[in-house]
């Protein structure tokens, strides 16, 4: 990667406890390899103005290729609404406001932080409109295709049809839809511009498009932590904005808005930005920018236990630190869906003893029908008796089709009639 142009797209999503790490691995490449680092985005984390002494980006001014506001004036194509209230919406209230919505806009999207939301939100709303799809992570990447190709085939400029998207934040990145509205529940400012992004995207609408911020009533973000401190700041940027608009640039997600959010955002967790690591894991309290810097702690009890200083000139823990390492931090496990005839295939065929070379290409072609699951849910679907190894102790599981929807995806109980045996 040296004197290379390295691009970095939607580095909004870089995962919070890697910040440090990927700052410091930029600025070898920048300052020592002769690169040129681009981060591309709507919503511009502010990497250089993290801790300096931990490893924030190297940053001036001059490095910037738009200039903001001209820029944010110039690209606006939403008007961003505050429609909380007090006690939050139900969803059966949120669904007559999506009913009027769609007959001022003809298209909408509303974006919802649970997979759980956006289910009863689809139940609620399914009657509005024949193009009402639902969107989420519990449905495996083909059937998320299959439903993108529809929706966006309601939303042709040339043929238009009344539609009505529900969905996860999965849709706020790498997905090009342009409603006519957005509903979007209250998450971090950045997930809202990146919503907001999705309406009048191409600026063919007369006036500006509609992006409203609401707050569900019976929204539970115990296991999202992540979006629920994200939320909190949120709450703060729309209280002050409320207070001083022009303080703002009278812009709810622009510029100053964004900037302000991760001051106070990355200021909340700065705690985590050097990939913390706890006793119950590592045997002590310490973290990976640690292992792979000066490693003081190792070092002391080396000291302690030897009476001396290591001879060693690096003293970096690479090994424990690559054992500790996720890139994706997250702790699911990878099921395959029988959603058609080419999944039930594939499942029938790893059920076969196969060579290596064989197993390897079928589990790629199953990952566009496979769905990461937590071990709760995994769990649950054993007590269920819903899941199945392709053979004995191959470590390669595959779901009943009963408790696959074709509306939902993974569901915890039988939503689908059990299929025939035939012998």
């Amino acid at each position: 990667m040296a004197r290379s142009v390295i691009i970095f797209d939607e580095i909004q999503t870089l995962p919070i406890k890697t910040v440090h790490l990927f700052n410091n691995a930029i600025n070898f490449l920048t300052e020592l390899c002769s690169s040129t680092v681009v981060f591309c985005t709507a919503t511009q984390p502010l990497l250089h103005g993290v801790d300096p002494s931990k490893g924030a980006v190297s940053h001036s001014d001059s490095m910037e290729i738009v200039d903001y506001p001209p820029l944010f004036n110039t690209l606006k194509r939403v008007e961003v609404q505050d429609c909380r209230k007090s006690g939050g919406w139900t969803e059966e209230e949120l669904t007559e406001r999506i009913k009027v919505l769609l007959q001022q806009k003809g298209s909408i999207l509303v974006v919802t932080n649970t997979k759980s939301n956006a289910k009863r939100l689809y139940e609620t709303s399914s009657g509005l409109s024949e193009n009402t799809f639902h969107l989420s992570t519990a449905m495996c990447p083909m059937h998320r295709k299959e439903v993108l190709r529809k929706v966006i085939g309601c939303l042709d400029p040339m043929d238009p049809k009344p539609v009505v998207c529900i969905s996860t934040q999965l849709i706020e990145a790498g997905v090009d839809v342009d409603f006519g509205a957005v509903i979007r529940c209250l998450a971090g400012l950045d997930s809202i511009a990146q919503a907001a992004g999705r309406s009048n995207r191409n600026g063919l609408q007369d006036g500006l498009g509609i992006v409203q911020i609401v707050n569900l009533q019976n929204e539970n973000l115990d296991r999202l932590p992540e979006i629920r401190i994200a939320k909190n700041v949120t709450l703060r940027i729309l209280g002050e904005y409320n207070k001083n608009p022009a303080e703002f640039d009278n812009d709810r997600i622009g510029h100053k808005a964004m900037q302000r959010f991760y001051e106070y955002y990355f200021y909340q967790r700065s705690h985590e930005m050097s990939y913390p690591l706890f006793r119950s894991e590592l045997g002590r309290d310490d973290d990976l920018l640690s292992l792979l810097s000066m490693n003081q702690q190792s070092v002391d009890e080396y000291k302690r236990r030897k009476h001396g200083s290591p001879s060693l000139y690096l003293r970096q823990s690479f090994k424990t630190a690559g054992e500790h390492f996720r890139v994706i931090d997250a702790p699911t496990l990878a099921i395959i869906v029988p959603y058609n005839e080419e999944a039930k295939s594939i499942i029938a065929q790893l059920s076969e003893r196969l060579s290596v070379k064989e197993e390897a290409e079928l589990l790629k072609a199953a990952q566009q029908y496979s769905v990461n699951i937590f071990p709760y849910m995994m769990e649950k679907l054993h007590q269920q008796k819903a899941l199945f190894q392709t053979y004995e102790e191959s470590g390669i599981w595959h779901l009943n089709a009963q408790y696959y929807s074709k509306d939902f995806g993974v569901s915890l109980e039988p939503v689908a009639p059990m299929e025939p045996l035939i012998v």
